[in-house]
């Protein structure tokens, strides 16, 4: 079995020399995509992925996700170009609705949907050299606009990531991939396909044009407790609002209440301690080499076509767990994965 890929993700809270140093590592190793985030109030995806792009030979760039909320189309088509012209493996664009938006004062684009379908022909003008005249519900933009700067020399694949519904409809039929974000569930890949079928139905577009992504929290370490423990603490912070979304799960609400609650106060350790292990392991990737390797193949058997494992990646450094996963797990999964 071939063709399926495995990528890597940042968070955006590092010192610039950081981003070069994790680049470098990155590059040492078979990853076909590296990702950041963009989650307020960190840094916005695109000074880091600059950073890192001289540094990555193979693995192709791109941030999951942006919120047209917070940046415009009209940024998001500049910066791409830019981030294009330096990444030797390729670049991408990922788009999402955004979480937590109100509680960093950014107001979500009503409707949202509509936002993202705008954004996106909007994005594509500009990165085609055509022009971005727009009169949509949501982006008005005046027909003389178009991109002053040098353009891309291949079109640049677009991800969105969502849960939902409506919005992996619209994936279907504009799309090239979907991120489930926040889970490592292989149940809720046949979900989101159904989602993504009933768009690409209305745009005639062949059932599996639109490729699933899924990644997680991920922790890998030779001492499995260790890593585990760590995963847990991360996935407290955003296990009460994800575990609201997966379709395939009943969670009991006043549980996850009890760790958003725990995580507000900052006691993060009693937050962890709360979660069960078979909740655990449905929304984090973490263990031994071992562990994220059988994680990996039920994804891939699931229907998964990449997986992504996303920050802190190690117990006390991000560089240790890095090294694991492209020293031991990329080739234990060498049957799933496309040739390099």
């Amino acid at each position: 079995m071939t063709n399926h890929e495995i990528s890597i993700a940042f968070q955006t809270d590092k010192r610039a020399r950081d981003y070069i140093d994790l680049a470098k590592l990155v590059d040492q190793y078979a990853f076909d995509a590296a990702t950041v985030y963009c989650d307020a109030p960190f840094h916005p995806s695109y000074g880091p992925l600059l950073l890192m792009a001289p540094h990555i030979s193979k693995a192709r760039l791109g941030p999951a996700g942006i919120p047209p909320s917070r940046m415009h189309p009209l940024d998001i088509a500049a910066q791409t170009a830019l981030l294009a012209d330096l990444a030797a493996g390729g670049a991408y664009i990922g788009l999402v609705r955004g979480g937590w938006l109100a509680d960093h004062g950014i107001r979500e684009l009503e409707p949202p949907i509509t936002a993202i379908r705008e954004a996106v022909d909007i994005i594509r003008l500009l990165l085609a050299g055509e022009s971005a005249g727009y009169d949509g519900r949501v982006y008005q933009i005046v027909e003389h606009v178009r991109a002053p700067y040098p353009l891309p020399s291949r079109p640049i694949p677009l991800q969105i990531g969502t849960w939902g519904e409506r919005l992996a409809a619209l994936a279907g039929e504009i799309a090239d991939e979907v991120k489930i974000g926040g889970s490592a569930n292989p149940d809720v890949i046949p979900v989101i396909a159904e989602y993504i079928a009933v768009g690409g139905a209305r745009s005639g577009r062949e059932r599996g044009a639109v490729n699933i992504v899924i990644g997680a929290v991920s922790v890998v370490d030779d001492d499995r407790e260790a890593a585990r423990w760590i995963a847990r603490k991360a996935v407290s912070l955003y296990l009460p609002i994800v575990s609201k979304l997966d379709p395939t799960l009943e969670i009991d609400p006043d549980l996850m209440a009890r760790v958003e609650s725990l995580v507000h106060a900052g006691d993060d350790d009693a937050a962890a301690r709360l979660i069960p292990d078979d909740i655990l392991d449905r929304f984090i990737f973490a263990g031994e080499p071992a562990d994220i390797i059988e994680q990996c193949a039920r994804l891939y058997d699931a229907g998964a076509q990449r997986i992504e494992l996303g920050t802190p990646h190690g117990v006390s450094e991000a560089g240790t767990g890095i090294r694991l996963i492209g020293e031991e797990v990329i080739p234990a999964l060498k049957p799933y994965l496309a040739p390099a």
